[in-house]
């Protein structure tokens, strides 16, 4: 029998998550995906299929500020960005997937800088 690889085993973590984390327009989702050197949000209206708004340290507003930061800061930065960007929409609930991930590290800092911008969840 194969090993299973740590890509299987997250993607096992969230589709046991995505059970019962949905999200509706009152409560939208806000979605984590981590890779090896980036991290990406977005908040997402499943009811109706789109996506609200996303930050990552990437984005060009962004990308100039987070890369003379270590990743937890980045993280941080990135969901306090969001929190903005959702409440200039008039979105403070949401609900956290944390995709699979465990709750620890960039996916917590990104979270408590979410928490810090305004979400609540």
């Amino acid at each position: 029998m194969a090993e299973k690889t740590r890509n299987q085993a997250r993607l096992r973590r969230h589709v046991r998550v995505r059970k019962s984390v949905f999200g509706t327009p009152q409560r939208p989702r806000l979605n984590v995906f981590r890779s090896i050197t980036q991290i990406y949000a977005q908040i997402i209206d499943d009811e109706n299929g789109i996506t609200l708004c996303s930050a990552s340290s990437i984005d060009l507003g962004l990308r100039d500020v987070v890369s003379k930061m270590n990743k937890l800061d980045q993280a941080a930065k990135v969901g306090e960005e969001l929190a903005h960007r959702a409440i200039a929409k008039g979105i403070k609930p949401v609900v956290m997937d944390r995709g699979g991930y465990y709750y620890t590290g960039r996916v917590k800092s990104l979270a408590d800088g979410a928490r810090k911008g305004g979400l609540d969840f």
